[in-house]
């Protein structure tokens, strides 16, 4: 049986969801962003107490399969930007269809529907919270980030990053204090 669970976005809540899966005795066979396979049906007494637990930390079980489909399309996104080691080739329309296996214009519709953004602005979103994680590293110039993230240019990233932040890139690195958003508040 499969458990979709709202919010879980990082590799830390995974471990959290693991644990507390643990600890009240259900057996799991696979743990991954947004979703968990366990062996049993859960019985609504167990169910309200997981969704209990998950809630005191800001995660959330989902039953309803327009919402599971909205999570799955944020953690395949987030997978994507921020845990592959490289993007896709493919566009991105396309990478979440073969993944879910839904239909890029059904996802599309509903996701904005949904959400009131279309999924390329949450991708260009998340894109930028990576720049910005980049950026903080310093491990790479502007060019290479440009075409680490599959931007044409250090320019093309540039005009998006300012379109997002308000900031340019450089301007950014300079600062002090480096700004990045939780990948939940995206």
């Amino acid at each position: 049986m499969k458990l979709s669970i709202k919010y879980m976005v990082s590799l830390r809540c995974i471990l959290i969801v693991k644990g507390i899966l643990q600890k009240m005795g259900i057996q799991f066979t696979n743990v991954q962003l947004g979703e968990v396979e366990i062996s049993e049906k859960l019985s609504s007494d167990q169910w309200l107490i997981l969704d209990k637990k998950l809630k005191k930390l800001g995660l959330e079980l989902l039953e309803d399969k327009r919402a599971i489909l909205i999570d799955r399309i944020k953690c395949v996104i987030v997978e994507m930007i921020h845990y592959a080691d490289d993007l896709p080739k493919i566009n991105f329309s396309e990478y979440l269809s073969s993944k879910l296996k839904y239909d890029c214009t059904y996802m599309s519709n509903l996701f904005s529907e949904t959400e009131g953004i279309t999924i390329e602005h949450y991708i260009l979103k998340h894109k930028i919270e990576k720049v910005k994680e980049l950026i903080i590293y310093d491990e790479l110039n502007f060019s290479e980030i440009a075409y680490k993230m599959h931007y044409s240019s250090a320019a093309h990233l540039s005009r998006q990053f300012k379109s997002i932040t308000g900031l340019t890139p450089t301007f950014f690195k300079s600062l002090k204090l480096h700004k990045r958003n939780s990948l939940d508040q995206l």
